[in-house]
């Protein structure tokens, strides 16, 4: 099996919106193909960046499929598939899977806060309802609560498609457990770009990431020196790289991200849609301010 799972930097996309609030299409297609000319190795579609919380089940299905049609193969696409209900969870997944997407990234159920057996018995039963391969997104600042690297275990061990986790709790600590605790063939990819080069350190092999939005080069950079051992550039990169990466959190993703985009590649990704807001004058001047001390 192939590790990382599904290459080393994927792009949570954010979804283009048009001015009326609806799915941009053909700015989606033309961005899809940007970023894989720009660093990315693989889409995660409809994600908490490309705003699927808001979108319909017709707008996640239509967009998948504008997105494979532009990419023509190119890249695997993976799909946000995750909801705070299981049986939702499962319909959404069966959708996806007969849309043709590569695999799934699924979320912890949000707001109900399971316990660790029901975080268990949610992911059994999605896996159990689909071939795709599964990465399991822990990200407790967005669900509420953590699933613990033993019970990730638990559901690896036990079902073959799950093949990756993407670990956002910003514990370098939980990182090295998962990689002490899971089985060998198991991708991690770290979900904080700030935080890539400590989670390499202890068994990360893979980003899924924001900034790739906008600047996928210098996270494939970073990642690469890490990788030769190139400690001290990877280092020097890694200054530049940080302080980018915080400032697409200025305020609350991906506000800052889908306002760098359209600045950054020229395509008009839109505002989000409420409850998010577009990006305040102060916001703005920060993100020009760290792009412009990247070079961008």
């Amino acid at each position: 099996m192939a590790k990382p799972y599904f290459g080393r930097l994927l792009t949570a996309m954010v979804t283009p919106f048009a001015a009326d609030g609806s799915v941009n299409h053909e700015a989606g297609a033309k961005f899809a193909n940007w970023l894989l000319d720009n660093g990315t190795d693989a889409l995660v579609v409809e994600g908490s960046t490309g705003e699927a919380a808001t979108m319909t089940m017709e707008e996640k299905i239509a967009f998948i499929r504008t997105v494979k049609e532009a990419t023509q193969g190119r890249a695997p696409i993976v799909v946000g598939a995750g909801t705070n209900c299981t049986a939702s969870t499962i319909e959404l997944v069966q959708t996806m899977e007969a849309e043709g997407v590569d695999g799934l990234l699924v979320v912890g159920p949000y707001y109900n806060k399971p316990t660790q057996e029901g975080y268990y018995q949610h992911f059994a039963a999605v896996a159990k309802a689909t071939k795709l391969p599964i990465i399991v997104y822990n990200v407790p600042g967005r669900t509420g609560s953590n699933i613990a690297p033993a019970t990730i275990a638990r559901l690896a061990n036990d079902f073959e498609n799950i093949v990756a986790v993407k670990e956002a709790a910003g514990s370098v600590a939980q990182c090295a457990e998962l990689y002490r605790v899971l089985p060998e063939r198991i991708t991690i990819y770290s979900g904080d770009d700030g935080l890539i080069i400590p989670f390499m350190s202890v068994g990360a092999t893979g980003l899924i990431s924001v900034l790739s939005n906008c600047n996928g080069n210098i996270l494939q950079e970073v990642m690469q020196a890490f990788e030769n051992g190139e400690v001290k550039k990877a280092a020097d990169l890694n200054k530049i790289m940080v302080p980018l990466a915080n400032a697409m959190f200025v305020e609350s993703n991906p506000i800052p991200i889908k306002y760098a985009v359209t600045k950054a590649t020229g395509i008009d990704v839109g505002a989000p849609r409420l409850p998010l807001t577009e990006l305040t004058e102060a916001g703005k001047a920060k993100v020009d301010a760290a792009m412009a001390a990247a070079g961008m």
